[in-house]
């Protein structure tokens, strides 16, 4: 991978509202760049690792591999603090491109097929509305609805209920291959769809 500052290759992460708008995490971020404490760390630590994880579990890399790189996305916060630049990126954001990489890094070394239903991540938003999360969340369950049986079926496991896509194709029955042909098709459609204002 090129070697530039996480949060400059940013523009195709499209942002989810942030649950917990009581603490900026940018803040905590740009602090931590600045003294190295600690304590910042862990709470950082407390809260992404976790979305962390199920954010590289759905790239669909199986858990333990998930685990270990949000270990490692967790390292790189702390070793790479200083190069966060909170003008060009929230936290989040940041964060979250750490462990795209390093995903991305380990699937070209693995060779797992190439597609991308991975630009997701929570991003502060001062006008959390949960009438809008409403509103957006309707309208994703309704161009879910849209799509063929199959490939509906496999976004709800994959999104809704969190399984890793080796879990979905146990449970279908149904090769890995299929899971990631299908969630691919579904990702470009529902795409299609929003952009479209469909």
């Amino acid at each position: 991978m090129e070697n530039k500052p996480p949060g400059d290759d940013v523009e195709n992460i499209v942002p989810l509202a942030q649950q917990n708008t009581s603490q900026d995490w940018s803040d905590v971020l740009a602090e931590l760049a600045e003294t190295k404490d600690k304590t910042l760390f862990v709470e950082l630590f407390k809260h992404f690792a976790p979305k962390v994880k199920a954010y590289i579990i759905r790239l669909g890399l199986i858990e333990s591999s998930a685990e270990e790189l949000m270990q490692e996305t967790m390292a790189a916060v702390w070793r790479k603090s200083h190069l966060y630049n909170r003008s060009k990126a929230a936290a989040s954001t940041w964060i979250f491109t750490l462990a795209r990489n390093l995903s991305i890094d380990l699937m070209r070394k693995q060779k797992y097929p190439e597609y991308s239903l991975d630009e997701w991540h929570e991003e502060a938003d001062d006008n959390d509305d949960p009438c809008v999360d409403h509103v957006l969340s309707s309208r994703m369950g309704l161009s879910v609805n849209k799509l063929p049986e199959e490939q509906a079926q496999v976004i709800y496991m994959s999104f809704y209920e969190g399984r890793s896509h080796s879990d979905i194709a146990n449970r279908l029955g149904i090769p890995l291959g299929s899971v990631k042909s299908r969630i691919r098709l579904a990702s470009d459609k529902l795409r299609s769809m929003w952009r479209d204002g469909v």
